[in-house]
Formats: C-alpha cells, sequence, structure tokens
C-alpha cells in the first residue's frame, strides 16, 4: 500500500513539474487542440490537429486500407491525400501515410 502512495505521489509531482515547464515556455495548447491548417496541409507525427481539420477530415476503416490497428483513443483520419493516426481527445498526430489514392 505505501508504494501505491508513493508511486501516486511522484506521478503528482512530475505532472505539475511538467505543467510549470509548459507554462514557462508559454505552450498553454498542451493538452488541447491545435491550430486548424486547413485542407492543404501535409501532416507530421508529433503535431496537434485543429478541431475543424479533424471534422472535415474523413474516418478510415484501417482494416480495408490495410493499417494498423489504432491503440485506444486514437483513429485513423484521411486528410489531402494522408492517412492520419491521431488522439481522439487532443489530435495528437502518432503517424502519417500517405494514401494510395494520392
Amino acid at each position: 500500500m505505501r508504494a501505491v502512495v508513493v508511486a501516486a505521489a511522484a506521478a503528482a509531482l512530475l505532472a505539475s513539474a511538467s505543467a510549470a515547464v509548459a507554462d514557462q515556455r508559454g505552450d498553454h495548447h498542451q493538452g488541447g487542440w491545435g491550430q486548424d491548417q486547413g485542407a492543404a496541409h501535409h501532416w507530421q507525427r508529433g503535431e496537434r490537429m485543429g478541431q475543424d481539420d479533424w471534422n472535415g477530415a474523413q474516418p478510415v476503416d484501417y482494416r480495408a486500407h490495410h493499417l494498423r490497428h489504432p491503440p485506444r483513443g486514437y483513429e485513423w483520419r484521411q486528410s489531402n491525400g494522408q492517412y492520419v493516426l491521431a488522439a481522439v481527445v487532443t489530435g495528437v498526430i502518432a503517424a502519417t501515410i500517405l494514401s494510395e489514392h494520392h
């Protein structure tokens, strides 16, 4: 039980430290959506999609397009000739692949 309490306290300390660093850098969008880039944007791993970009991208059946199974909380979308694997809650992009239709 003591180990669980110590681990929880350590996790809380790390979370507050990373939030402080983000504030110092001026990164106030750390947990939210990014800015919308528009339909012609070429997405890169690590970027954050904007909510309008996410909503404008078409959901993709990963099986039909031979893409890997998305991890929990992620979804494949098709945007501007790319398959984009991004977090459903924040739009953080984990992977991109050029579409066969591009």
